[in-house]
């Protein structure tokens, strides 16, 4: 071998070597092309070269980091199993019949997120919003402090903030993030200071009106070993219109669209490729189990609502959205701008769901392989073990709530039953109807001008004679608590008389003829129910009036339900066609404030006359 050939040859081993060590793939070049160039002659002992076709290219591989997203949304501090058809979810059963199945209790779901986290190495916790807010005794008690040293314990990592995070306006919303006692109720506990929370509050849209920063961090990066992965968190725009004016006093909420895509193109800058949006804003799926199929032909035709249009108009470089605010459950692909499916999930409310998403990342891009994105909606079931750990939790909290539970509301002079009557117009039905007017009726909480109650949601009796010891006549905090233990949000809502008549009609038709839901009606508001007739024909329309004039279908009324009724809840669907929606206090607040305003030991509050719904035919005796 020649002094040249030699070289030549030391030459491919040292690129062959070279090419290995730093994971190239070779060069496609036949081997006796590569040992004689074309302008030697070959050797006389060369054979006649044999020419094999050169190897096909191989792509790198593709090095993959999978991140599981672990997502909840409108907890709602709902520490405790949600009472009633609050604490089911509608899934089907083996024979594909829909069945109700109890669902929800932080112990409950700690325990399904820690399970759900093993075996990954890369797991993040998620919310999008409504955290606390409307929350059940246990919480709403101490201003929600429960509930935030409970997702500490459970590991959520960053939420977004939604409505109700407003409630009690932004410097407390600004406490729970940074910690501190209760401005007006202190500690609770000697030597026990609030910590705050954990995790990250993201408020990008919502920024103060006088310096045009945002309240909050409007995204937040978390490093997932070695991959940068963002969080831009944002509230939906129209929260001023559902939140009292003291909650947003001060603040401007910006569009959900236009925030998300101004802080993407902000994390691009940075180099985060990979970005989850955090939107406290939904939809309306057209299945009605957790799983139902949404992504039914013409992409984000299974569900319809605000997010649909929000997802087509973002970031194409946001690679999911998880969502919340409307309490359903869906799991969708909605179209991105540039025409690519987009997942965009929720999980209903109350810690009774959780979503799991895993996002497959390039390791070498940093980006998500999006067409590579799986997600699922698991429902979170009473059978699995509690965690120890929150159960402690509640228990430390129901110990310190006792006292609170046994204070005095109220005094009635006799029962004044709810759940326990048969009739369609329930004595309680009627004083909760009449608490909810009362304290909705004032100007700057509604300009209510009558109020309409679902007698589903009404739990209990007040017995007139103690369970306790706090003696006959007493009604408790607990006891008043009791009867409205879910603890709705008030709507006050603008109805053309048409709807209004329509909603009634819908007590006695569609899916509510066989079994009739009787509504519960403020004072001065009456009807005639004419059960001699079938479906929408047993409300008589020219009977209904309010301070006994016609109710005109042309006329616009302000009307006061819960957030469960304004939702079209129960059959109700003329409800969700209301608008102008005032959200007020919790519909437990509003009866309490009754019970106390109206009655006293001197003056114990009675039984009412239940003289507001006339019933004709079949049934009438029972009021």
């Amino acid at each position: 071998m020649s002094e040249s050939t030699r070289t030549r040859a030391r030459r491919r081993r040292l690129l062959t070597a070279g090419a290995a060590s730093v994971g190239l793939v070779a060069l496609a070049i036949p081997a006796a092309a590569a040992s004689v160039p074309a302008h030697h002659p070959a050797p006389k002992h060369h054979h006649v070269p044999v020419h094999h076709p050169a190897p096909k290219h191989q792509p790198p591989k593709v090095h993959v980091e999978n991140l599981q997203l672990l997502a909840i949304n409108d907890f709602h501090g709902n520490l405790e199993p949600p009472a009633g058809s609050s604490g089911t979810i509608q899934e089907k059963d083996a024979t594909g019949a829909v069945v109700s199945t109890p669902a929800g209790g932080v112990e409950y779901l700690a325990t399904e997120l820690r399970k759900a986290r093993k075996g990954h190495r890369s797991s993040l916790t998620v919310a999008a919003g409504d955290v606390v807010g409307a929350s059940p005794l246990l919480s709403g008690l101490f201003h929600d402090e429960p509930t935030i040293e409970a997702m500490n314990k459970l590991g959520l990592d960053v939420t977004s903030v939604g409505n109700h995070e407003f409630d009690e306006g932004s410097a407390e919303l600004l406490r729970l993030q940074n910690g501190g006692c209760h401005p007006t109720d202190g500690c609770y506990a000697k030597g026990r200071k609030f910590k705050g929370a954990d995790f990250e509050y993201l408020a990008a849209n919502v920024t103060n009106e006088k310096t045009g920063k945002p309240i909050l961090a409007p995204y937040w990066v978390k490093k997932v070993n070695g991959i940068k992965v963002g969080f831009i968190g944002v509230t939906l725009k129209g929260t001023p219109d559902i939140v009292t004016a003291a909650g947003v006093k001060g603040l401007k909420f910006g569009g959900e669209v236009e925030t998300v895509n101004k802080y993407t193109a902000q994390l691009k800058k940075q180099g985060v490729k990979t970005i989850v949006a955090l939107i406290h804003e939904g939809g309306y799926p057209a299945g009605n189990t957790y799983d139902a199929d949404c992504d039914s032909p013409g992409a984000g035709a299974g569900i319809s609502g605000p997010i649909v249009d929000i997802a087509k108009k973002i970031d194409p470089e946001v690679d999911a959205i998880v969502t919340g605010h409307t309490h359903n459950a869906y799991n969708c692909t909605i179209p991105d701008p540039a025409g690519k499916p987009r997942r965009v999930t929720s999980a209903a409310s109350f810690g009774r769901l959780y979503t799991e998403i895993d996002l497959p990342i390039n390791r070498a891009t940093g980006d998500v392989i999006r067409s590579s994105v799986t997600a699922a909606n698991h429902v979170v079931r009473r059978t699995v073990p509690k965690a120890a750990d929150l159960t402690d939790l509640i228990s430390y909290y129901q110990k310190i709530a006792e006292p609170i539970a046994n204070r005095t509301v109220g005094y009635i002079s006799a029962d004044i039953n709810g759940r326990g009557s048969s009739a369609y117009e329930k004595p309680l039905g009627d004083v909760i109807a009449d608490a909810q007017l009362t304290g909705l009726a004032p100007a700057d909480k509604g300009g209510a001008q009558l109020a309409l109650m679902n007698p589903g949601g009404i739990r209990a009796d007040l017995v007139q004679q103690a369970s306790g010891s706090e003696g006959d006549g007493v009604v408790t905090y607990a006891e008043a608590f009791a009867v409205q233990p879910f603890t709705n949000m008030m709507n006050v809502i603008d109805l053309t008389g048409a709807q209004l008549i329509a909603g009634l009609q819908q007590q006695v038709s569609g899916s509510n003829e066989a079994a009739p839901k009787i509504l519960q009606v403020s004072r001065g508001f009456t009807y005639t129910l004419d059960l001699t007739k079938s479906g929408a024909d047993r409300v008589v329309v020219s009977s209904v009036r309010l301070n006994g004039e016609p109710i005109d279908p042309a006329k616009t009324y302000r009307v006061a339900m819960n957030e469960f009724l304004a939702g079209g809840g129960d059959g109700f669907a003329a409800f969700a066609g209301g608008t102008n929606k005032l959200v007020g206090a919790s519909d437990l607040d509003v009866f309490t404030d009754y019970l106390t305003a109206h009655s006293s030991a001197a003056a114990p509050l009675a039984p009412p006359a239940q003289d507001r719904i006339t019933v004709v035919g079949p049934g009438s005796d029972l009021n």
